[in-house]
């Protein structure tokens, strides 16, 4: 019986992963479970903000909220964009569904892998989707000119990139993604999805939507509950000229945002310093956690800009193995990336979390990793080991290894080490 108590069952069903929901019912009263797997700001709201919401529940709950036109005009407002380039919607999803059946005619370019909304929404509607892999061997970065050389290629009429990119955490140079929206002026549409953007520190500015309001064929995608912590309210918004900011907003219903969506807008201007505060913890914790995991053998680790850290598993271990040991035994619930086109189940996305939910993490994993440790420990060699300094290919010096990824260690004092020490 696993000493959660919950159903690992659960996490075998669809084709996306199980909802917090579903999880904290199968496990019942008294089970606690971390989170790795849904990319949520676990810093925002702050506990005074919550408190506050809590507070007007009975009202939010209780009375309509005002349209979607009043609530966007306000978030205009907030952020000091021109009310006419915004359009709100419940969810960054309801707005890749509107952008499908309003603007996408025949085809569409995405990168792979990436939000899987991004391939499956047009494939649901009969579009063609032409994919671009990114390759491990670069560490997923896309390179704009051969995505565009692909395009054209293609005959794509639609072009989509992801930046921050989900599930690696590349993030593009805004210069370079301005370039990008210039050399694809003649498509019927140019979408930059920048739900993940607010986390990265690669640069002050690092969001095109200034540029893209004023171009012909230019949408940038927002996702406030990633970025507020606050998924399920299900809000977003998009930037875009006013004639295609406008198609969308007249296809939207007139109350399509709730009043709890409401509520946050307007409270969004008297905590700016909380939500900077916020991101500046998330890159803290970012830098700790992509280390202290760069520390388990074998273990890949990839850069990112996002909430959240790519790594490929060691050889020998399961994905979806290691997942459903975590959660049953551990209460840690990851998201393995074996339904993701262009990946397979040795990759893991981990949501970047403060050092204690790490240690817990890292316990999980290190008692999974037990058993290989053990079962090799039996197994006698069938040959004599060539030398490291003499390998060719994959198994090369550590100076041939690709310079994209976080290096192993030489030494292992860490952080979690000395925690896991005083803990007992």
């Amino acid at each position: 019986m696993a000493r959660t108590g919950i159903d690992t069952s659960i996490l075998h069903k669809g084709a996306h992963s199980a909802s917090y929901f579903d999880l904290a019912r199968s496990a019942g009263e008294g089970a606690e479970i971390v989170d790795f797997c849904i990319p949520c700001n676990p810093y925002f709201p702050t506990p005074e903000m919550f408190d506050e919401l809590s507070r007007d529940l009975k009202n939010i709950l209780k009375y309509y909220p005002s349209d979607s036109h009043s609530i966007t005009a306000k978030l205009a407002s907030v952020l000091g964009l021109h009310p006419q380039t915004v359009a709100m919607a419940n969810g960054s999803t309801e707005l890749i569904t509107w952008i499908d059946h309003l603007l996408i005619k025949e085809s569409i370019a995405i990168p792979i892998p990436t939000f899987g909304r991004w391939t499956d929404q047009p494939l649901e509607t009969g579009k063609r989707v032409d994919m671009f892999p990114l390759q491990e061997r670069d560490g997923f970065r896309l390179n704009l000119e051969d995505y565009v050389r692909f395009i054209r290629d293609r005959g794509s009429r639609v072009a989509v990139v992801c930046n921050v990119n989900n599930p690696d955490g590349n993030y593009l140079a805004r210069r370079d993604v301005v370039r990008f929206m210039d050399a694809l002026s003649d498509l019927d549409l140019v979408v930059v999805d920048e739900s993940f953007i607010d986390f990265s520190d690669a640069e002050p500015y690092p969001s095109v939507g200034p540029d893209a309001v004023i171009r012909p064929n230019a949408v940038v995608l927002k996702s406030l509950g990633k970025n507020f912590g606050l998924h399920g309210i299900r809000f977003g918004y998009l930037m875009a000229n006013p004639a295609i900011a406008g198609k969308i907003a007249k296809a939207l219903p007139k109350w399509n945002l709730n009043s709890l969506a409401e509520k946050v807008v307007y409270m969004i201007q008297d905590h700016e310093d909380e939500y900077e505060d916020s991101l500046r913890l998330l890159s803290r914790d970012r830098r700790a956690m992509a280390a202290e995991l760069a520390r388990v053998p074998g273990l890949t680790v990839f850069p990112s800009q996002g909430n959240f850290i790519l790594v490929k598993l060691p050889t020998e271990w399961s994905g979806v193995g290691l997942r459903d040991y975590l959660v049953a035994n551990h209460g840690v619930y990851t998201r393995e990336c074996g339904n993701k086109l262009g990946m397979t189940s040795q990759f893991m996305r981990l949501v970047v979390r403060p050092a204690r939910d790490v240690d817990r993490l890292l316990d999980g994993m290190m008692d999974y990793g037990r058993q290989f440790r053990v079962r090799s420990a039996y197994q006698e060699p069938a040959y004599e080991e060539e030398p490291v300094e003499t390998r060719r290919g994959w198994s090369a010096a550590v100076d041939d290894q690709p310079d994209n990824l976080i290096q192993y260690p030489a030494h292992r004092t860490t952080e979690y080490a000395g925690r896991r020490a005083a803990n007992g």
